[in-house]
């Protein structure tokens, strides 16, 4: 599988997401719980009209997500910088980092997610946080890909947690999807788009070390041009208790998700119940 992966990062983006789009057709027809999990999920958030007008193009970029990993992952860093056109809110990185201050990057599963520690650790030495997979072959691609100069990984394991701190503490940025569903005893239930869903409390624990906050999310752009990347301050500054931060950052991220719909990756499971977490609040 890891030869496949070297063999698609070669050919085009275009190409890419065009076997991506029809990839996510065939998830879409090939698995019911594939087809909940969206339908659900982006009808909750978006209401049944608007979900119904995005889910064709939703449906496509979820394969495409897939299909631009071994672009990203396998190439030189220049050419898969090279696919960035575009970026708007960079001033909001450029002031943070004027302050000294570290800084903590939050990305959502919106557009391409993977591009964006490449792009910020050619500027800044950067920890990311990731859980890694369970198929070695794929461990091993999604480790060397990530591992740039500049880039370090962290595993989502207290070890992990405790490199994104002392980055924070050196001055440098630290990035994190914190909408990811966490591990039982991980997280909180807050609500997520009016329904509650088990949400990491990590990212709201790191705003209290006053590093600045900076939300940040890649579009695709049409028929494989690259990508455009969007850096944003939260709408108000972070502060309160770690469950009023979490509460927070979920209203940050349902801000980013409602700018481009049908990029955000509906079908993730973002409501699962951790096997021995408590039971959500009632409705």
């Amino acid at each position: 599988m890891s030869s496949f992966f070297r063999v698609l990062s070669r050919l085009p983006l275009r190409f890419l997401h065009a076997l991506g789009a029809m990839t996510g057709w065939l998830a879409w027809f090939g698995s019911s719980t594939y087809r909940r999990h969206l339908r659900e999920n982006s009808v909750l958030a978006l209401g049944e009209e608007n979900a119904r007008r995005i889910r064709s193009v939703a449906i496509a970029h979820a394969g495409k997500s897939v299909f631009e990993l071994p672009k990203i992952w396998l190439r030189p860093s220049g050419e898969t910088l090279g696919l960035i056109l575009r970026t708007s809110g960079l001033e909001v990185t450029e002031a943070a980092l004027r302050e000294g201050k570290g800084i903590i990057y939050l990305t959502p599963h919106l557009g391409c997610f993977e591009i964006t520690a490449q792009y910020l650790s050619c500027r800044m030495p950067l920890t990311v946080l990731y859980r890694p997979p369970k198929q070695a072959w794929l461990r091993a691609l999604m480790e060397t890909g990530r591992t740039r100069a500049q880039l370090s990984i962290a595993a989502a394991d207290l070890g992990g947690v405790r490199a994104l701190f002392k980055a924070l503490k050196r001055g440098e940025a630290v990035g994190l999807l914190p909408d990811q569903a966490p591990r039982v005893g991980e997280g909180r239930w807050v609500d997520f788009f009016g329904k509650p869903a088990y949400t990491m409390t990590l990212a709201a624990r790191l705003t209290e070390s006053g590093a600045a906050v900076v939300m940040l999310w890649a579009k695709r752009l049409p028929n494989g041009e690259g990508f455009h990347l969007y850096f944003q301050p939260p709408s108000q500054p972070i502060h309160g208790t770690t469950e009023e931060r979490a509460k927070q950052i979920n209203t940050e991220i349902e801000r980013l998700i409602l700018q481009c719909p049908e990029q955000y990756l509906w079908s993730y499971n973002r409501y699962k119940h951790p096997r021995g977490a408590q039971a959500p609040p009632p409705a």
